[in-house]
């Protein structure tokens, strides 16, 4: 059960953010919301509370930011809010060719937010959770995390970080009464496609509604599963079932034409 569990969730006013808020806060769990923006922060925190009737905090922090996790963490303490599940919601991506069309500006920063704030976060966090014997972790990772990324090379390659990650911690925390679970989402309909310039592409022609994802990740994390794989269409199950053991150019041609912009109208 989550009530009285607090979850601290990063990226939270974002399309599965703000799933994961819902559903924590509808079993009258706590939250710490983290985001870039106070003001919409204030205002996720004003409707979580009023409708669910639960204390909710904020922190603003720039997860792109070297000292990011440590100013959360330092919030958390010097507050004496006590982390029960740490989400680690935040990502972006970005379509574009890494030699002419993608800056150092966006891909160190996608590394940053998708790769060295997590980890610097569950450094902070994990070693509390062990101390008291209880916790859950649920990094937010991606299908993306299964093959290489032509057009999304840094992205598909963070995300196969954050699973590989995941999954030796999940290993390292058994029978610490610490778990760590890793959610791989298909496309699904939030601000990712838009932020990122992918909205015109085959590989969101058929994206889905973010909750039943958020859904599946939340439970997956309460029951310490190792990996989640949710959102994916049909066609699209047999596809990552044996994408490990497809001819690896064919499997590169097939993953770039999805991201070319403007392939969706084709």
């Amino acid at each position: 059960m989550a009530e009285k569990m607090t979850a601290l969730i990063t990226g939270s006013y974002g399309g599965l953010g703000v799933c994961f808020v819902n559903i924590h806060a509808a079993k009258g769990g706590n939250l710490i919301l983290v985001g870039r923006d106070q003001v919409k922060l204030n205002a996720q925190k004003e409707e979580t509370e009023k409708k669910y009737q639960v204390t909710v905090h904020t922190i603003a922090a720039d997860l792109s930011w070297p000292d990011a996790a440590q100013k959360i963490y330092d919030t958390c303490k010097e507050n004496r809010w006590e982390v029960d599940y740490l989400i680690n919601n935040a990502g972006f991506g970005g379509q574009g060719d890494f030699t002419s069309e993608r800056t150092m500006e966006q891909d160190m920063s996608m590394i940053a937010v998708n790769i060295e704030t997590p980890t610097r976060l569950c450094k902070l966090f994990l070693p509390d959770f062990v101390v008291r014997g209880k916790g859950k972790v649920l990094n937010v990772s991606s299908t993306a995390a299964t093959m290489p990324g032509p057009l999304q090379a840094c992205y598909y390659a963070t995300k196969a970080y954050v699973t590989s990650w995941s999954n030796a911690l999940w290993r390292e925390l058994k029978g610490t009464g610490v778990t760590v679970t890793c959610l791989m989402p298909g496309a699904m309909q939030t601000g990712f496609a838009d932020a990122g310039g992918l909205s015109d592409t085959k590989l969101f022609a058929n994206a889905v509604d973010p909750m039943p994802v958020a859904k599946d990740g939340y439970d997956g994390m309460m029951n310490g599963k190792l990996n989640v794989t949710s959102g994916l269409l049909g066609w699209q199950k047999p596809m990552m079932a044996f994408a490990p053991i497809f001819p690896k150019k064919m499997m590169l041609d097939f993953v770039y034409d999805q991201q070319i912009a403007g392939s969706a109208k084709k």
